[in-house]
């Protein structure tokens, strides 16, 4: 076993760029990148995100975000609205069109992740996934 093997971080780290790499090939034919498939999928799961939001999500700055999620707006996927209780912030949200492609995606990943876990059982799938949930909320900021 070599140093790199024997480092989670590590591995993670090089599990999620190679899953990541095979997800964004996959997503070509949805015309999406990875950043905007999983935003398509945290506004369905939680509508009304702010830019803010979306970015602590996906892990980028706001600026890369906001520029993601214009991009998202103008090929008709998401909606700004006015946010309620701040003047200076705005809401996002899927737009029909923006389920429809989502709900095209989601197949796609969803063959791309079954043909990776092919020789994994159900049982090792739950304990990686349950370790990944772990790890996540673990090292989660609380405010």
């Amino acid at each position: 076993m070599s140093p790199e093997d024997d480092c989670s971080t590590f591995l993670v780290r090089h599990a999620w760029l190679s899953l990541r790499s095979v997800v964004a090939e996959a997503l070509v034919q949805h015309d999406l990148s990875v950043a905007q498939f999983a935003s398509l999928m945290m506004l369905e799961a939680s509508p009304g995100l702010s830019v803010a939001d979306v970015a602590r999500k996906v892990s980028s700055a706001r600026q890369s975000a906001n520029e993601m999620l214009g991009g998202l707006e103008r090929a008709g996927l998401v909606e700004r609205r006015p946010h309620p209780n701040d003047r200076r912030a705005q809401q996002i949200f899927l737009t029909d069109a923006g389920r429809e492609r989502l709900a095209a995606a989601r197949p796609t990943v969803r063959a791309v992740e079954e043909r990776l876990a092919a020789g994994f059982t159900e049982a090792d799938l739950a304990v990686v996934r349950l370790w990944l949930a772990r790890m996540a909320a673990a090292s989660s900021p609380t405010f």
